[in-house]
């Protein structure tokens, strides 16, 4: 991997807001040149990294905005991945909380009686919780969930990814990002 691969450029909307937290929105060094020279984007920030051509010379961008709004999508996508950050990548029966590769995706009302694969009949579950309750529901289980299965806003999901920072955040990127980190003084 070259030293250019680990410089992403983070998207912002052309309000200045990430256009997602989580995953959150960034494109190759390659994407967003290309982005610049079509005049797509404008760029808000720059690593010290400078690409050279036979013609150009330039910094790579770090941080870069689009010069059309995208509107963000009334619904939140229903994928695994949005259920497990609904449920703060927590067990929804014992309350473990485990990275996303360790939970599983558990049917409230088991699809054999009639449940759905919907936002309010699904939930996170580590896998022995998810055996244990096996084809049942919850209450023939005795297991009952830590909170309601609903179907969250796409707000509330967006504004839920803030509290999951990535391992690594750019020092350019941090005036965009408003994860509950400490500020320094």
């Amino acid at each position: 991997m070259s030293k250019m691969d680990a410089c992403p450029a983070l998207v912002l909307n052309a309000d200045f807001q990430p256009l997602s937290y989580l995953p959150l929105s960034l494109w190759s060094w390659q994407e967003a040149v290309k982005a610049v020279f079509m005049d797509r984007v404008n760029v808000v920030s720059e690593y010290d990294f400078i690409i050279r051509s036979p013609t150009l010379e330039m910094r790579l961008p770090s941080v870069i905005s689009l010069k059309e709004y995208v509107p963000t999508a009334p619904r939140a996508a229903f994928t695994r991945f949005n259920v497990f950050l609904r449920d703060g990548f927590t067990c929804q029966y014992c309350g473990t909380r485990l990275p996303a590769h360790d939970l599983t995706f558990d049917h409230v009302v088991p699809r054999s009686k009639g449940g759905r694969t919907t936002w309010d009949n699904v939930v996170a579950a580590c896998g022995p919780c998810n055996m244990r309750k096996a084809n049942r529901t919850p209450r023939e289980a005795s297991m009952p969930l830590r909170k309601p299965a609903i179907e969250p806003t796409a707000h509330w999901l967006r504004n839920v990814g803030r509290s999951f920072p990535p391992g690594y955040l750019h020092e350019s990127w941090r005036d965009f990002l408003y994860w509950d980190v400490e500020l320094e003084t």
